[in-house]
């Protein structure tokens, strides 16, 4: 059948590399979204007379051998279909003849694809939400099983106060909580439905946009046809501003274990299985994955900016530059799932050294507890300030752990409540389940059995 758009001349063949790019490999991750996508529109176009029984029948039964297909590994993508719609509506039509042909009535390939990336982001959504919820639940545990363990605070690089293992452990997963809080509610706002908005414009037709919304499990409609393209970027921003966040935290707590593992410190032991080595060093063991995670985070950021950048201008309808916008889109939700599941197995193989930590509480980091014991005894705290800041040598050592556990207000090395932490990681658990489920059982049903819409 050849290109959707075919009529009767040849593209420059110049002209068709450039604009295909590489979007037929991309295309490759959508094939399954787009298929169910496609079962839900020939339902719809079937409910309101312009598809027979027997004809919808055949679309669906064809459409599910193709998400088999795409499964096994046997269907592909070529660089002449231009776009994984025209390969799937181009074997339609070699299969079922004109029943094929009809699939595409009411809808342009500009919605198609903002169906297909609105399907898969939810599922790629709910990975980087389950990797990120099982690392927060490791810095969770870590808090935990070393929460007395002291560990030198510092501000500036420099020594400051006690803390404790605990108290760092259980600050990123608290850090990580919020940023998936925070790309959960960015995934329930863009987990809207766009099909049905053709080419912006709609079509003289009685689509039925809200049936093809409950099939596939969106939250909402989105309504307005042209805000439908205007969104293709800027709801993909969105996600990947969100997924940015949660790659900010990684990025630091991945600059701190690698800061804190160093032999000059030794707080902490790097498993050597997760360490690569030196091809003309034979010591060294290097922590090459905390370093790209940290060197990644930048690599999200730029992605983001570069979907932002390539919209920013556009008038309104399709362009399309948009074509832009897809891969550091696919590209960034996995990066963040895979960071996420890095960090996670980092923390929970990590070696914690009590030993070197309690022995490096050098007696200056108790000058502010010295300084509030004077405040005890009476003396303002400027005084006991000055008193001590002038007299260091009148500062003596004291026990961390004790000095630890006067640290009672909430939050605090000596009062963790790591319950409240627990208990807003179960809740976001919960929902990330709830949601889960209503996606699955949308695609389960149109897929007509289970089916991973996301790979990975």
């Amino acid at each position: 059948m050849g290109k959707l758009w075919q009529k009767g001349y040849e593209l420059n063949a110049l002209i068709e590399q450039f604009t295909v790019g590489e979007d037929w490999k991309l295309d490759q991750r959508l094939l399954i979204a787009d298929c169910v996508s496609s079962i839900a529109h020939a339902r719809m176009l079937a409910g309101i007379g312009l598809l027979e029984k027997k004809e919808l029948r055949d679309l669906e039964t064809e459409l599910r051998a193709i998400i088999r297909d795409v499964q096994e590994g046997t269907f592909a993508v070529a660089p002449a279909d231009e776009d994984g719609h025209t390969a799937i509506e181009n074997r339609l039509v070699r299969s079922l003849g004109e029943a094929g042909k009809k699939i595409h009535t009411g809808r342009s390939r500009n919605d198609q694809v903002i169906a297909a990336l609105r399907v898969f982001s939810r599922a790629a959504a709910f990975k980087v939400l389950e990797a990120g919820t099982a690392a927060a639940a490791a810095f969770l545990q870590l808090a935990a099983d070393h929460g007395d363990v002291p560990m030198p605070g510092r501000t500036h690089m420099q020594i400051a106060m006690p803390s404790s293992v605990g108290l760092w452990s259980a600050a990123y997963a608290e850090e990580l909580i919020d940023d998936l809080v925070f790309f959960l509610q960015t995934a329930d706002h863009v987990d809207q439905s766009p099909l049905g908005s053709a080419a912006s414009y709609g079509v003289p037709l009685p689509l039925d946009r809200q049936m093809v919304s409950d099939a596939l499990g969106f939250r909402v409609l989105q309504n307005n046809v042209l805000y439908v393209n205007n969104s293709r970027g800027k709801f993909e921003s969105l996600l990947l501003e969100a997924a940015e966040q949660i790659m900010i935290t990684l990025s630091k707590a991945a600059q701190d274990l690698i800061l804190w593992s160093m032999p000059e410190f030794g707080y902490f032991t790097l498993p050597k299985e997760l360490c690569s080595g030196s091809s003309i060093m034979p010591q060294k063991r290097n922590p090459d994955m905390l370093e790209l995670i940290r060197g990644k985070s930048a690599t999200i950021s730029a992605w983001t900016q570069q979907v932002k950048q390539v919209i920013r201008a556009l008038p309104s309808g399709y362009n399309r530059d948009m074509q832009e916008t897809k891969e550091p889109f696919l590209r960034g939700l996995a990066l963040t799932r895979d960071s996420l599941r890095v960090m996670e197995l980092t923390i929970e193989s990590l070696e914690v050294n009590r030993e070197v930590l309690e022995k490096s509480m050098p007696p200056e980091i108790f000058a502010t507890d010295a300084a509030l014991e004077l405040v005890e005894g009476g003396m303002s705290f400027r005084e006991a300030y000055r008193e001590i800041g002038t007299h260091p040598e009148k500062v003596a050592s004291m026990d961390a752990r004790e000095v630890l556990k006067r640290r009672t207000s909430a939050g605090s090395p000596g009062n963790l409540v790591l319950e409240k932490a627990g208990e807003a990681l179960a809740g976001l658990k919960s929902a990330v389940g709830e949601r889960n489920t209503r996606h699955d059982a949308a695609m389960h049903e149109l897929a007509g059995g289970p089916v991973e819409i996301a790979e990975g």
